[in-house]
């Protein structure tokens, strides 16, 4: 019987790393795992594909680690063997990244050459692949940003990525290694981390519909992103690993949408019709029907240089990972809000406008 290929997945308990999971278990890999030790548990997005470790013939396996201790690192892949590994760890938060710049150039950018170090040193290949972000081309300086458009980093985390790609592109010259980055733009999903704007304003505008809160604060509404779906994006990782050769791909739909957008969308799904009323910090997001205020803006959601536009071209993607997005931003928007229900137990077409 053939040997069941192996992965490792740095960051399994982030939404990608557990959409990520699930695709590989599905095509019958061994699984592996990197988490952080916690004093409380965070592996609600494993509970579904997770076992009992005490249970034999387990395909999913944890392991503790960190990116910022190369030890551990060496310790989990030669405990581990993977034949993949996909680095998806981070800290990933931007906003926060202005204010914790060095914890955030230590896990996003150094941390990507302990692993690369440590594969380096292996006698066996490892295909690898480093999550890299469309807030690396920041201020851009084309639209839209494909693999050539350079890059003009906006905050340390999208520095810190920048280092990750050049020294994976440079591991990958040096020492003939498979290193693949994918250039990711934004891509949401259900189970997006509440601290994410996308998140934030589904989980708030369903709040304000079961009358558990009166308003949203949100930052600038007019930063527009390319918004996906994180399942889909799961899939051109792993395709991107599946090459003969290795390479670098922007992954994005296509399309652009403002934060403004998507609140109007998402809460017309509710039954309200926002209008907008004021400038600047004083604006306000009203019901057209309740006369609630619904969205306000609060300056501490502003980041400290902002990135206006994010568009993204992965025509390379598709003429060669044979990848295109089938989810785009308003079947988003909907299984976001069918998956917020859901999480709470409730019927989502008992609240649906």
């Amino acid at each position: 019987m053939e040997n069941k290929k192996k992965a490792l997945i740095i960051g399994i308990t982030g939404q990608d790393g557990s959409y990520l999971a699930e695709f590989l278990l599905e095509k019958g890999y061994e699984v592996h795992g990197m988490i952080r030790r916690s004093s409380s548990f965070n592996t609600e997005r494993l509970e579904h594909i997770y076992q009992d470790p005490h249970i034999n013939d387990r395909n999913l396996i944890l392991h503790y680690g960190d990116l910022s201790d190369s030890n551990s690192i060496n310790s989990m892949i030669n405990k581990s063997k993977p034949d993949e590994i996909y680095n998806l760890g981070a800290q990933s938060h931007v906003r926060v990244s202005f204010d914790i710049p060095e914890y955030t150039a230590d896990i996003d950018a150094l941390g990507t050459l302990r692993l690369l170090d440590v594969i380096k040193e292996q006698t066996y290949p490892i295909k690898f692949y480093q999550a890299g972000s469309s807030e690396m081309y920041g201020k851009v300086l084309e639209t839209p940003q494909k693999e050539t458009t350079p890059f003009n980093p906006a905050s340390p985390y999208a520095c810190a990525k920048v280092f990750s790609h050049y020294i994976c592109a440079n591991y990958r010259y040096a020492y003939k290694m498979f290193v693949c980055n994918g250039i990711l733009f934004n891509h949401e999903s259900p189970r997006r981390g509440r601290t994410f704007v996308t998140k934030k304003i589904v989980e708030g505008l369903v709040d304000i519909k079961l009358g558990k809160k009166e308003k949203i604060f949100l930052g600038n509404l007019e930063a527009k992103r390319d918004w996906g779906y994180a399942y889909d994006y799961v899939r051109a990782m792993w395709l991107m690993l599946q090459q003969d050769t290795p390479d670098d791909y922007v992954i994005a739909t296509g399309e652009t949408h403002s934060v403004r957008e998507f609140v109007e969308y998402a809460s017309t799904l509710l039954g309200y019709n926002i209008k907008w009323e004021g400038k600047g910090l004083d604006e306000k997001g009203i019901d057209e029907k309740s006369g609630q205020v619904l969205i306000s803006i609060d300056e501490a959601y502003y980041r400290p240089s902002e990135v206006d536009v994010l568009l993204g071209d992965s025509t390379k993607a598709k003429n060669k990972l044979n990848w295109e997005a089938e989810i785009k931003f308003k079947d988003l928007i909907d299984l976001m809000m069918k998956g917020e229900f859901e999480e709470r137990g409730l019927n989502v077409n008992d609240y649906l406008a």
